[in-house]
């Protein structure tokens, strides 16, 4: 991690440069500020030497009409180092991780790992949208449960822990909250990736949904299994079996995928 090491490096150095400037203009803190510090390290037993680099990570630029500060403070530029952070972790973890892998190959992963669903899930686990600085406009809107919201506040946040604690601490925290999901995050973006595959094909070459059909249902209600049917214009063109309804369905669209692509090809 050499490379993309020097080059945090660098951006910390920037960053810290321009907050030593801005910490010799006195602020003073808000009890709502100060109330989100204690919850935030209270709750990811995290204590930060700049207690203002998490402020600023879960401030929203939408929180400035509030605090009457210009955009900068907001937490976009954390947002923009935390990415840089994320990308260099994930990029290693999956370097290491799959040795026989291309680059295109990795990249596509990597762009699951990353994408903003997969962040504002993870930020959502860990109810930061509880924590995050917005007016009261923005919050009404549903500000605190926005999906691009609550993925850029997780960036910053990453952005924050490598600024007080270093590039380690970072990675640990990635590996905790991200990582070590990496397994379900796949499959479950996978299976989606065959559905919406599927719903693409069926409405712009055949001009109808997709329909799934429940075909078996067995065992007893803690341990039941589901055949479920794939149907384009009343034929069956899959079927899948699944511990759960969801699971079969994702299960038939892969296997009408399979199906669809072989009579493409004949």
């Amino acid at each position: 991690m050499n490379d993309g090491h020097s080059s945090l490096n660098f951006l910390k150095k920037l960053f810290r440069h321009r907050d030593t400037a801005k910490s010799a203009i006195t602020r003073t803190v808000s009890d709502e500020e100060r109330k989100i510090v204690e919850e935030f390290q209270t709750k990811f037993q995290m204590y930060f030497d700049d207690a203002s680099l998490i402020i600023t990570a879960l401030k929203h630029r939408s929180y400035l009409n509030v605090s009457n500060e210009d955009r900068m403070a907001s937490n976009e530029r954390l947002e923009f180092l935390g990415d840089a952070v994320l990308d260099l972790v994930v990029t290693h973890y999956l370097y290491q991780k799959f040795p026989k892998r291309t680059e295109g190959q990795l990249s596509k992963i990597k762009s699951i790992l990353v994408s903003k669903p997969v962040l504002a899930e993870i930020a959502n686990d860990l109810s930061l949208g509880s924590l995050i600085l917005i007016n009261r406009g923005e919050e009404k809107t549903g500000g605190r449960r926005r999906q691009s919201i609550l993925a850029d506040c997780l960036e910053a946040v990453i952005g924050a822990v490598y600024l007080d604690k270093g590039l380690q601490y970072a990675e640990n925290f990635i590996q905790a909250r991200l990582l070590r999901k990496f397994k379900s995050i796949m499959q479950r973006e996978l299976y989606q990736n065959y559905k919406s595959k599927l719903l693409e094909y069926a409405q712009s070459e055949i001009g109808e949904l997709p329909e799934y059909k429940v075909l078996k249902e067995s065992g007893p209600d803690h341990d039941k299994s589901f055949v479920i049917g794939v149907f384009l214009k009343g034929k069956k063109i899959g079927e899948g079996n699944g511990k759960s309804k969801k699971s079969a369905e994702q299960e038939a669209a892969k296997l009408a995928i399979q199906s669809l692509e072989l009579n493409q090809q004949e």
